[in-house]
């Protein structure tokens, strides 16, 4: 299984800017914990968003972080409970031709991917993976 470190998708030629486009379920949790998603563990916080996804997955994203990802859809108000849009931020990412493992920043937890999964870099040192057939429901190229 290859194993990613210290990796830079602005240096690699064949990455591509994608947004997310996708409404959320979204419960901020009251105590620190983990939920395994597809990818491995997520690690969280309390006050840290747990998120299902609209094809039913589910991960963390830590609460200082969530206000720049997510906007709230009424009735919910920001910090609530309840459903958010992701915000159009473009983020790079490319399809893994082999299985794969990487550090997630937040938290240290490492996640797997399948080949064909796609490796996403939110920002530097930031990343994610997303399983293809997700990927190609809420992701549009930028452009």
């Amino acid at each position: 299984m290859l194993q990613l470190k210290n990796i830079d998708l602005t240096r690699d030629d064949s990455a591509t800017l994608f947004v997310k486009d996708e409404v959320v379920a979204v419960v901020f949790a009251n105590l620190a914990g983990e939920l395994i998603s597809r990818e491995g563990t997520n690690r969280f916080e309390a006050g840290d968003a747990l998120i299902t996804g609209s094809t039913g997955d589910h991960w963390s994203v830590s609460r200082n972080r969530f206000d720049a990802k997510y906007l709230p859809v009424a009735p919910a108000q920001a910090g609530e409970d309840g459903r958010y849009q992701a915000r159009p931020l473009p983020v790079l990412a490319v399809q893994m031709d082999e299985a794969f493992t990487l550090a997630r920043s937040a938290g240290g937890d490492v996640l797997q991917g399948q080949a064909g999964d796609w490796l996403l870099q939110y920002a530097p040192g930031d990343f994610g993976i997303v399983e293809a057939a997700r990927f190609g429901k809420v992701y549009r190229p930028v452009g």
